[in-house]
């Protein structure tokens, strides 16, 4: 029977079998009132630690030098500046559903105040549009657009320690167009994100994916099916997700959604699926800025800056002032009054909302795939998404602010900010961004690769690796009469393309040891029992230091690189384009072969041990996270990782900011058109109470690979 968790006015909220809540209600609008009090009720906690994140009122709780931090990041990023009057520009329908919600989840929260919260001293005020303006701008930016600015400023401090033009272009070949001396002169200050951030597990974590669609000829069922595996941060909870049945007498929806944005993000409605990968678009730029005396040079003149100043209150001590510098080029990482050339960078999508609230809306009615791609189209962070329809048709598009720059230019290369040549000329026509409909071999794959070739515009310039893709490419190309139940074993999938082409050159290389002969017979799966992958990650991780390390930016910094930041999770790819090679810049005098034999002598000279005795982590509370001892029960694990950087069950574990964290499928979702249901399967559960049955409900059939059925009736 049913739990019910709400009855009235025509209003039933209760949970499934697996405690997933479902609503049912008389219209849409009911729909969306339900969807926030499922919202404020099972994850209240979540949804408002990300809105004192987003907001920069961390201090607020506590006034610690770590939290001003975290503070004085948002507030650099101004997500709320100009939330409210997003809000005000949203369309009429979506006015009102989101009225709804907002009014759902305010029910609930009047109700219950998490107490993890009221012991940290929140005060409460109620959830507005504007509050959910700001959560949709961060989840486009952090890990996601934070990541492009990353490798942007990793090649300006390549840049400054001296590494050769020529080994630049080989890790990003054809894109310094603009790259000259002026780039040592930029005096670089802090992270582009805090270390202190990423200390804070509310913030989502949310990188790489898959999602693939397949035509109804090439299924049993003769209808498409949609799958979509989202890898973010895992220890964590709860999960990012929180998943959702809305059901009215004529239509319904199912999928998941993301406490604080109403709508069903990732799923379907009886017509229609959808689902979403990132993209890797380059919508953040930086400008050389030559300043003095408070002033930036423009087209030959010396302009004033915008100042922008925020008050940052702070819990048990006096409140701190933060000015911050702006221009049209973003805002300056540096005082302008200290004469020198410094950085001003801009994310196209900082101002994102009423568009792309509009486009969740929008969903609930859209019943075919092109109707999918223009609304999905005009949502203005960057996604890759993938549509089926129950008519039969399958297709792609991607969304996002592309910056239209002049000829030649990529992105990647800091410019010259006083040139007004330099500026963006506003932004690509979604139907020019990369899309397809019909694909003629009968799928389409997106996992964070490279997909400018189906685009009249190139908005990617440091994809992922397109090993992920690749893989799956190859086990839906040559098979028809393909089923849900293979679309899940395919997400469960080991087997790494990347290995496979380096273990192609290394085998003959391998010292004759027993470490040796155990890489030599590896399948190349990255299974928890396996000791060949073990073996490999070690030899791996050591040609990255030796290669970038010792030829080009210090084994210092090559190191921390690897070992302390996200970069080498992320970009994998640019490094791999080097180290394939066989003959190189970064090799010197030496050929590749030679570079693989030694690395391999020294860094296969371990004890050996199998891949899950280190790919363990711990599933930690939000807020209490490693505060309590683990019979407590708020933390969880340790919880084996299979999989690697290239699988398609990717399973990355690192360090980023001084914490660990991971890359992996956060939720698992299938979804066969010639069928009413989705099925899924989440890491954590429904609740994020600890004491609820639903805490960790849905980590045993993560674990085993197994997926439930979740529908409108």
């Amino acid at each position: 029977m049913a739990e019910v968790l709400f009855r009235d006015n025509d209003i039933v909220i209760a949970r499934d079998e697996h405690g997933v809540p479902c609503v049912d209600g008389p219209d849409e609008r009911a729909m969306y009132w339900g969807m926030g009090w499922v919202h404020g009720t099972d994850r209240a906690m979540q949804m408002l630690l990300m809105r004192i994140l987003g907001r920069g009122e961390l201090s607020l709780l506590d006034g610690s030098d770590g939290n001003l931090a975290v503070d004085t990041f948002f507030r650099r990023m101004n997500w709320s500046g100009g939330a409210a009057e997003q809000a005000y520009g949203l369309s009429d329908r979506a006015r009102r559903m989101i009225g709804a919600y907002c009014q759902g989840v305010n029910a609930a929260l009047s109700r219950r105040i998490p107490w993890e919260l009221r012991v940290a001293g929140y005060r409460h005020r109620p959830w507005t549009a504007s509050d959910s303006v700001v959560l949709n701008r961060m989840t486009g930016y952090l890990t996601l657009a934070q990541s492009q600015g990353e490798i942007e400023r990793l090649l300006v401090e390549m840049a400054q320690a001296g590494v050769s033009r020529d080994k630049l272009e080989e890790l990003f070949p054809g894109q310094l167009e603009g790259l000259d001396e002026t780039i040592l002169l930029v005096k670089l200050g802090e992270r582009l994100v805090p270390a202190e951030l990423f200390g804070l597990p509310g913030a989502p974590r949310a990188m790489a994916s898959n999602n693939w669609v397949v035509a109804g000829t090439k299924t049993a069922s003769g209808k498409p099916i949609l799958a979509n595996d989202p890898h973010l941060e895992v220890n964590r909870l709860p999960n990012v997700w929180c998943e959702i049945a809305l059901r009215t007498p004529v239509r319904w929806a199912v999928g998941v959604t993301m406490p604080g944005l109403p709508g069903v993000l990732i799923g379907r409605n009886p017509d229609l699926a959808w689902g979403a990968t990132y993209t890797f678009m380059d919508g953040t730029d930086s400008w050389m800025e030559r300043c003095k005396e408070g002033r930036y040079e423009r087209a030959g003149a010396w302009e004033r800056f915008r100042e922008r100043r925020e008050i940052i209150a702070r819990r048990g001590r006096s409140p701190t002032t933060v000015t911050f510098h702006e221009n049209d080029h973003g805002v300056l990482d540096g005082d302008p009054h200290v004469a020198g050339v410094y950085l001003a960078t801009r994310w196209s999508s900082a101002c994102a909302g009423a568009r792309s609230l509009n486009a969740i809306c929008d969903m609930w009615s859209a019943a075919s795939v092109e109707e999918g791609q223009r609304i999905l189209g005009s949502i203005e962070t960057a996604w890759n998404w993938v549509l089926a329809d129950r008519q039969g048709s399958i297709g792609y598009q991607m969304s996002g602010l592309m910056p239209l720059r002049r000829d030649g230019v990529s992105g990647l290369v800091p410019l010259p900010g006083w040139d007004p040549e330099n500026d963006w000329r506003g932004f690509a026509d979604a139907v020019d961004l990369p899309r397809a409909i019909h694909p003629e071999q009968g799928f389409f794959v997106t996992a964070n690769n490279d997909l400018n070739p189906w685009g009249k515009r190139k908005p990617i310039n440091a994809p992922m690796g397109s090993y992920r893709a690749e893989r799956i490419a190859m086990l839906l190309e040559n098979r028809d009469r393909l089923t849900s139940d293979d679309m899940r074993r395919m997400q469960m999938d080991l087997y790494s393309l990347q290995a496979e082409r380096f273990m192609d050159i290394l085998n003959p290389l391998l010292p004759d040891t027993a470490q040796g002969k155990i890489l030599a017979r590896w399948d190349r799966c990255y299974g928890p029992d396996s000791e060949g992958a073990w073996l490999f990650e070690q030899w791996y991780r050591a040609l990255f230091v030796h290669v970038f390390g010792k030829s080009g930016v210090g084994v210092a910094f090559a190191e921390h690189v690897r070992n302390e930041t996200g970069i080498f999770a992320d970009f994998y790819a640019t490094f791999d384009r080097v180290l394939l090679k066989e003959r190189s810049a970064w090799f010197g005098s030496r050929g590749r072969d030679e570079v693989y034999r030694d690395t391999a002598a020294a860094a296969l000279d371990v004890p050996i041990q199998r891949w899950g005795d280190v790919q363990k982590l711990t599933l930690k509370h939000l807020i209490l996270g490693g505060k309590l001892p683990m019979w407590a029960g708020f933390d969880h694990g340790p919880v084996v990782l299979p999989g690697g950087r290239a699988t398609i069950h990717q399973g990355q574990i690192y360090r980023s900011g001084g914490r660990d964290t991971s890359f992996a499928p956060s939720v698992r979702l299938v979804m066969d058109l010639a069928d009413a249901h989705i099925q899924t399967a989440l890491i954590g559960g429904p609740s994020e109470r600890r004491f609820s049955r639903w805490y960790l409900s849905g980590l045993e059939g993560w674990q085993r690979g197994e997926l439930k059925r979740l529908g409108p009736r």
